[in-house]
């Protein structure tokens, strides 16, 4: 069953990219990412010669080390990780979540994101530019949906461990998590800007960044 809802989740990520225009189409069969390259390009140049090593992982088949203070960790299956989905416009990770653990607030400026849920239960949501809230609790063999470009976050309430898979209309999607954006930035954004976006104080502001430094 778990293989299968991998190649699902896959597959609709595909066709998600097709749908709303997320990566650029690509215009050969592969170009398998050259990631030792120093040439800029928007995504990564093509290795000379790949194997089907470039296509395959073993990342997401095992729970990640929690080390964070958030108590969650996620494992990527990105271009990065696995040079053949380089122009194929899809990826996928694995998150996992000790009891209490977060995935605070994010975005992911180039990819819609589906989870699907392996085993635990989380409270997620996502924000419209209308500031409207969508949450909900979800549970083992559940899927939920965010936005691309919508605030988002996933939390594990729950007494036990959680994990989750994730599917991406991006082979790299990227992400902004947006307290350690605002306030562990370099150079770092203005106490003032903080202050005055956040009602809050200088001096407090910077006591947060503090916090933040020490993460």
């Amino acid at each position: 069953m778990f293989p299968l809802i991998v190649v699902i989740m896959a597959l609709l990520a595909i066709n998600s990219d097709k749908a709303c225009a997320g990566d650029p189409d690509m215009l050969q069969d592969i170009c398998v990412a050259d990631l030792t390259s120093t040439l800029k390009v928007n995504g990564f140049p093509c290795k000379n010669t790949s194997t089907a090593a470039d296509f395959s992982s073993m990342a997401l088949s095992k729970p990640g080390a929690i080390t964070s203070t958030y108590g969650a960790v996620v494992t990527r299956a990105n271009v990065l990780t696995i040079p053949g989905l380089n122009t194929l416009g899809v990826s996928m990770a694995r998150i996992d979540y000790a009891p209490g653990g977060i995935i605070p607030p994010n975005v992911h400026p180039r990819a819609t994101e589906m989870i699907f849920v392996l085993y635990g239960t989380l409270d997620v949501g996502f924000i419209t530019t209308g500031n409207v809230l969508f949450s909900k609790r979800i549970g083992q063999g559940e899927v939920f949906v965010f936005p691309r470009g919508l605030v988002h976050f996933q939390k594990n309430n729950g007494k036990y461990p959680a994990a989750v898979i994730v599917a991406l209309n991006s082979q790299l999607a990227g992400v902004q998590s947006i307290a350690t954006t605002l306030f562990a930035a370099t150079p770092s954004v203005p106490n003032d800007v903080l202050a005055q976006t956040f009602r809050i104080t200088s001096p407090e502001a910077q006591q947060i960044k503090a916090k933040f430094a020490t993460n």
